[in-house]
Order: C-alpha cells, then sequence, then structure tokens
C-alpha cells in the first residue's frame, strides 16, 4: 500500500499505488550522491503520507478504523540544520533538563547514574553485547531513540521531534563547519582540544578481525565550546577504543561513577570515507535482504566499518568511540536517528518482506553469535530497562507508523 502522492490519494476513488523508486545507479559525485538520497528519502516520505491518507479515506468510508497513527498524529523528524536557531535551542534544553533529572537506575545497579540521561546510557550498556550484530540491532536502537525522544517530550516539555545527523552533509562541509558540530550555541557542541602526535587507531586486531587503521582526528580532549562544553560523562569507559591499538575500561567497572569532560576528536577522513551519502545509497541500493543491508551498515568483512561505524568513528573522543557508553554523547541520538532513517528508506523499497513478518529480520540474539545463541524471531522482546517505556516486541517496531510509532523523516 505504500505509494503515490497525497493528493492523489485524496482526488481518486480507485488509485494506482507504487513503491518509491531507487535510482539506476550509485553516484560518486559526493552532491550528486546526496540529492538522489533527499529524492528518494523525500518519496519514502510522500508515499507513508499516501499510505495514512488511503487508510483515512478506507476508515471514513468503512467507519473501522484501520491503526492508531494517522495522518493528524504523524510527527515528522528532520535534519539538524533544517531546523530554526529557537528548535535547535528546545531541544538542546530538553537534553540539559533530562541531564538535570535524576536517575531512575538503582544505585546498587549502576551508581555513576546520576541522571535521566544517564539513564539511556546504563541501559546501552547493560544490554551491548545483545543488541549488536543481532536480530534486533535495529529494531531496539529504533525503540531506544523513541523512547529517548519520548523522555524529551513528556518529561522536559520539548514539543520537537527527534532530529537526524545526515552523515553526507557533513561529508561535503567538513564536520567543523556542519551545524551539529561547530560548536556554536545552535550546536551540539564542537570539536575537543587539539592532542598532537596521537598514534592511528587500530580496529580490529585484538579480536581476531582483520585490523582497520583509522586516523586519530583533528581533536581527542575535552569539548570546549557550545552547549554541552561542561557537561559530565559519569558512567564507563566500558571498551575505549585507544590510539595505538587496544581498549580501556574503567577499573572500577563500567557502572561506576566515573565524573570526567565530554571529549571528542572529529575526524574528517572518516565521515568522508566511511559516511559519505555515496556510502548511504549503497546501503540502501544494494542489500536485497535484511541480512546483507545490517552487515553492510555495521561493516562486518573486509577493511570496512560501515555507515553505522563511520558516524560513531567521525565524532570520536570518550564516550563516542566506546562500544558500550557512546549514548553518553548527545550526538549518539542524531547519529542513530540517521541510521534508523536509512532503515526507513530501505524498508520502504519492499515493504511487504522488509517492514513486516520472519523476512524483516536476520541474526542471533548474542554480539557474533558469542556464546552461541538461537536465532532472533519477531516475537522477541524488545525492553529498554529503567531508561523508560514498557518492553515491546521485535515485530512492534518494524515500522515507524505501526506499533507504538507514528513518525517518518524529511
Amino acid at each position: 500500500m505504500r505509494a503515490g502522492f497525497i493528493a492523489l490519494a485524496l482526488q481518486a476513488a480507485s488509485v494506482a499505488y507504487a513503491l518509491p523508486q531507487a535510482p539506476d545507479f550509485v553516484p560518486s559525485d559526493p552532491e550528486a550522491a546526496l540529492l538522489q538520497l533527499e529524492q528518494l528519502g523525500n518519496a519514502t516520505f510522500q508515499a507513508v503520507e499516501a499510505d495514512l491518507a488511503e487508510a483515512a479515506e478506507v476508515a471514513k468510508r468503512s467507519g473501522i478504523l484501520t491503526g492508531s497513527c494517522t495522518l493528524s498524529k504523524l510527527k515528522i523528524r528532520r535534519e539538524w540544520g533544517s531546523l530554526s536557531s529557537n528548535q535547535k535551542k528546545a531541544y538542546i534544553n530538553a537534553v540539559k533538563c533530562l541531564q538535570a533529572k535524576p536517575a531512575l537506575t538503582p544505585a546498587s545497579m549502576a551508581p555513576g547514574a546520576k541522571s535521566r540521561f544517564d539513564d539511556f546510557v546504563a541501559t546501552h550498556i547493560n544490554q551491548t553485547l545483545t543488541i549488536h550484530w543481532t536480530g534486533n540491532f535495529l529494531s531496539w536502537h529504533r525503540y531506544y531513540t523513541w523512547l529517548y525522544e519520548k523522555a524529551l517530550q513528556d518529561e522536559c516539555g520539548y514539543t520537537g521531534t527527534q532530529p537526524y545527523w545526515n552523515w553526507g552533509l557533513s561529508a561535503i562541509t567538513g564536520l567543523a563547519n556542519s551545524p551539529v558540530f561547530d560548536g556554536s550555541a545552535t550546536s551540539l557542541s564542537g570539536n575537543g582540544v587539539f592532542i598532537p602526535n596521537t598514534p592511528d587507531l587500530i580496529l580490529g586486531a585484538s579480536v581476531g578481525l582483520p585490523p582497520i587503521v583509522l586516523p586519530s582526528g583533528s581533536g581527542g580532549g575535552c569539548v570546549t565550546s557550545g552547549p554541552f562544553q561542561n557537561m559530565s560523562v559519569n558512567l564507563g569507559p566500558a571498551a575505549l577504543e585507544l590510539p595505538g591499538g587496544g581498549s580501556y575500561g574503567n577499573p572500577a567497572g563500567p557502572y561506576a561513577y566515573n565524573p570526567r569532560c565530554l571529549k571528542r576528536s572529529l575526524t574528517d577522513y572518516i565521515n568522508r570515507r566511511y559516511a559519505n551519502a555515496s556510502s548511504i545509497l549503497s546501503n540502501i541500493l544494494l542489500p536485497s535482504n535484511i541480512d546483507g543491508f545490517q552487515t553492510r551498515l555495521q561493516g562486518l568483512g573486509g577493511q570496512e566499518i560501515g555507515v553505522h561505524g563511520g558516524g560513531h568513528f567521525s565524532m570520536g573522543g570518550d564516550p563516542g568511540r566506546d562500544f558500550f557508553t557512546s549514548p553518553g554523547d548527545p550526538a549518539f541520538y542524531l547519529h542513530h536517528a540517521m541510521v534508523d532513517r536509512v532503515w526507513w528508506i530501505w524498508q520502504s523499497l519492499n515493504p511487504s518482506s522488509r517492514a513486516a513478518g520472519a523476512s524483516a529480520i536476520a541474526g542471533t540474539r548474542t554480539f557474533l553469535n558469542m556464546p552461541p545463541s538461537a536465532d532472533a524471531t519477531i516475537n522477541d522482546s524488545i525492553d529498554a530497562g529503567y531508561a523508560a517505556g514498557t518492553p515491546i516486541q521485535i515485530k512492534d517496531a518494524l515500522d515507524t507508523t505501526k506499533g507504538p510509532f507514528c513518525y517518518v523523516y524529511l
């Protein structure tokens, strides 16, 4: 039922619906690729609107409501740079509000969780090895990001939606010029203090994978500009990737109280190499099934970290480079909204198999199937712990206009 423009749905009694049309090729030119990506995203947005419009017409004629998500309830998530200054400040203030509210996580579980913001970090730490390279990776993070958005709205009076960071845009402009990271009052804060002679990152070798060498970036120290320059990172690190190889974890444990500054090391090379618009388009257009899609996105195999890893390591720093505690950087949620947007567009190209049913997921229930575990199923639970919400099933998180959700991207 995905298709067409909303006007057609409202003006015709019988409408021929069509799926959003993907480009025939992936251009290597960054701006051309970005344009094609935006056109595909817009087509997906229009298709969802038409879908809901048709459902409204059916409900009007039959008197039977087909779903809880309607056009009047539909929320639109937008790219950070497209927001007004006031909209950006409202989001920033809501995040700060969440950082000022007391935690719900019991101190016996996470003594370092001091705020509602930290509740989300603690939950991510607790479930990291069952929500990455697993069958629930995409659905779990979709629900988790939505719960974070809902906490900003319900607990801090935020009236907007969760924005996203389009990596393809910053790959063209450079991260320091991106409105997400330019260090202005309407950014998510900027780079960290430059630490000279920092060795490259060497990923993978310690766990038996082919080593991936990444430049260390243009920062490395404490963030000194923007709204979050004085925030405290309270939890972790758990497995912070270190320059020169290896990783570091807090000897007292990842849940211990370990207040420190937010650090970043913005790295244009990583953004332009792994998370440019052509890479994003390739992730949408080339995989024919969910296993191929999420494998490409997460970067398994060969010398790749995927667009997911590309975003994380582009911002770098502490906790951004930490597999477990990365939600401690406020930019995490803009990054994962973009991950969700990429999945949303990919799903729209064949929603009957990609946004519903057993073929919509693939993978086991443990990280890289270590230790060996059963395959995930759409009836498996998604639980955000003390962060927020009640558990749902994976099948409830496969469509952004079904289950608890009612949002799209533009």
